[in-house]
C-alpha cells in the first residue's frame, strides 16, 4: 500500500526532517528542533586520564559536540571523573559520553560523572558472548531472560532520570543476544526489537532522555535497519532522536565512502539528529567528513527541487525493508547497426558522464578521465569506463580531432548522447537523441543520424503527458 512506503521518512519527494523529542545531554541538544550534532570518540586508553583530556580538547576544537569514551571496567570508570573535573578546570564543558559493555554496575557509577551513557541491548545484561547457540522454543524462558533484562537495567533508568543523564540504546549487527538470534536471527528485525525491549522499560519509568542507533559495517544493513526503526517508531507513535553511524568503517578514501553512503542516504530521508563517521584514525579527523556529511544534509532541506509535486502520483511499488534492482531491458543489437550498441548501458547500473567541448579538445586527457584502458592512443573499454556520454553541445562539423575522438569511443561500446536538435544542427552518425516528454507527445522528428533515443522527463509531468512512454522504444 502508498501509504506504508510513506511511513519510514517525512516525506519521498523531498527531505524533510523527522520530527522528534529533543535529548539532552549536559549543555547539548539533540532532536528535529536543533541542528545535528557531530560525535567521536577517543582512542586513548581510558585510564590515561591526561590521554583522554587532550584528545577530548583536540576533539572539541575540531568541532565535536559530544566525545564518547570506552568504559569497560572499574579502572576506567574511576578515571571518568576525574577526566571531567580535567576537562571543567580547563574550561571544556563537551559532555562526554560513557560506552558501556557487559557491565551494568559500571554504568550506575558513570551515570554520577558523564553526561550520556550508550548501552549494547545485546550484551548489557546478557552476559559476556559465549558463541553458543540457544534455542529458546519456550516462551517462558524468553520471557524470563526479558524480565531479568528489566532487573538489570531499571536501576540504570532510574539513576538517569535522578541526574538528568542521557542515553543512547545502541544496537549493532552482529553483537545480539543469543535470545534475539533465536527468535529474528542477525537482521534489522532483531536490531529494532532489540532496542524496544529497553526502550519499554524506560517509558515505563517515565524517563524519556534517551535515542537509537542501529549500527551495522555494511552501509546496506545499517540503512534498512533505521529505516525500519524510523518506521515502527511512527507505527507506535514514538518521536526519539536518531544517532547515525557505520560501525568500523575503516580507513581512508574507503571508511568515508561507507560511512557517506550510510549516513548521507539516511539523512537524505531525512532520518538522524547526531552522527558519527567511525574511522581507523586519530578521532579528531572524524570530524571533517561528519562536518561536510551535515553540511549537505542541511543544504539538501533547504533545496526544493519539487516545486509542484504530482498529485496524482503515489509510490506504491518500493518496499523500504530491503534491497532489490530495478529491472529494466538493455539495448539490443539491430541487424541494421553500424556499430555496437548493446554496452551504451550496464545491467549493475549505468554511468552517464556530462562531457564539454573544451574536454573533447585534449582526447588523451578525456580517454583517461572517463576510465579508458589505451593502446597506441586508443581507447579501450573495460569494467571502470563511462558507459555513456551527454554532450549539450557537438563540435561543429569541421572539428576533426573532437570529433575522431567521438567516433573512436563509439567504436569501443561508449555511448554519445545528445538533444535531438543539436544532433539536426550538427549530424553525428550512430548517437543517441535525447527528446523531452514534451516533444515526444508532440510528434518530433528523430534526426536520421540518431540509431537509438533517449527520453528526458523532469519528474512533475501528469499521468496522461506520462502515457506518452508507452509503447516507446527509446533505450532510456
Amino acid at each position: 500500500k502508498a501509504k506504508e512506503v510513506l511511513k519510514y521518512c517525512e516525506s519521498v519527494y523531498e527531505t524533510k526532517r523527522r520530527p522528534t523529542s529533543t535529548v539532552t545531554a549536559g549543555e547539548v541538544k539533540i532532536g528535529s528542533d536543533h541542528p545535528i550534532t557531530l560525535q567521536t570518540m577517543t582512542t586513548a586508553m581510558t585510564t590515561d586520564v591526561e590521554g583522554s583530556i587532550d584528545q577530548v580538547m583536540r576533539c572539541a576544537d575540531a568541532g565535536a559536540d559530544l566525545v564518547r569514551l570506552t568504559v569497560q571496567g572499574q579502572r576506567e570508570a574511576n578515571a571518568c571523573q576525574e577526566i571531567k573535573n580535567g576537562l571543567l578546570k580547563k574550561g571544556y564543558k563537551t559532555p562526554l559520553v560513557a560506552d558501556i559493555h557487559f557491565a551494568p554496575k559500571i554504568a550506575m557509577q558513570v551515570a554520577d560523572s558523564f553526561d550520556k551513557i550508550r548501552v549494547n541491548p545485546g550484551n548489557f545484561a546478557d552476559g559476556r558472548k559465549s558463541f553458543e547457540e540457544k534455542n529458546y522454543d519456550d516462551e517462558t524462558a524468553y520471557q524470563a531472560e526479558l524480565d531479568y533484562i528489566e532487573e538489570t537495567f531499571t536501576p540504570l533508568v532510574l539513576k538517569c532520570k535522578e541526574n538528568n543523564v542521557a542515553m543512547r540504546i545502541g544496537t549493532n549487527h552482529g553483537s545480539l543476544s543469543a535470545r534475539t538470534l533465536s527468535y529474528f536471527g542477525d537482521t534489522p528485525k532483531g536490531m529494532v526489537e532489540s532496542a524496544f525491549e529497553f526502550a519499554r522499560i524506560c517509558r515505563k519509568h517515565d524517563y524519556h532522555n534517551f535515542l537509537f542507533s542501529m549500527k551495522a559495517s555494511n552501509p546496506k544493513v545499517m540503512v534498512q535497519a533505521y529505516r525500519l526503526l524510523a518506521a515502527e517508531m511512527y507505527a507506535e507513535g514514538w518521536e526519539y532522536p536518531m544517532h547515525l553511524g557505520v560501525t568500523e568503517a575503516g580507513e581512508g578514501e574507503d571508511g568515508r565512502m561507507k560511512s557517506a553512503i550510510g549516513i548521507g542516504t539516511l539523512l537524505q530521508d531525512g532520518l538522524g539528529d547526531t552522527i558519527r563517521v567511525s574511522l581507523t584514525e586519530d578521532p579528531w579527523l572524524e570530524l571533517d567528513p561528519c562536518s561536510k556529511l551535515k553540511a549537505i544534509a542541511d543544504k539538501q532541506r533547504e533545496t526544493k527541487v519539487w516545486t509542484d509535486a504530482v498529485p496524482t502520483w503515489r509510490e506504491t511499488a518500493r518496499n523500504f525493508k530491503e534491497f532489490s534492482q530495478r529491472q529494466g531491458d538493455l539495448p539490443v543489437q539491430q541487424e541494421d547497426d553500424k556499430i555496437d550498441l548493446r554496452n551504451v548501458l550496464h545491467r549493475d547500473g549505468s554511468v552517464i558522464q556530462a562531457v564539454s567541448l573544451e574536454a573533447l579538445s585534449s582526447p588523451d586527457q578525456l580517454y583517461y578521465d572517463l576510465g579508458c584502458k589505451t593502446a597506441v592512443g586508443m581507447p579501450f573499454k573495460d569494467i571502470a569506463t563511462t558507459d555513456s556520454l551527454f554532450l549539450r553541445q557537438l563540435p561543429p562539423i569541421g572539428a576533426d580531432k573532437e570529433r575522431t575522438a567521438l567516433r573512436r569511443l563509439q567504436e569501443v561500446g561508449v555511448g554519445i548522447l545528445a538533444p535531438a536538435a543539436e544532433l539536426e544542427a550538427r549530424p553525428l552518425d550512430n548517437s543517441i537523441a535525447v527528446l523531452t516528454l514534451d516533444e515526444v507527445k508532440a510528434g518530433a522528428k528523430v534526426p536520421e543520424c540518431a540509431a537509438r533515443t533517449a527520453i528526458s522527463v523532469r519528474g512533475d509531468e501528469d499521468e496522461a503527458t506520462l502515457a506518452a512512454l508507452e509503447g516507446n522504444d527509446a533505450v532510456m
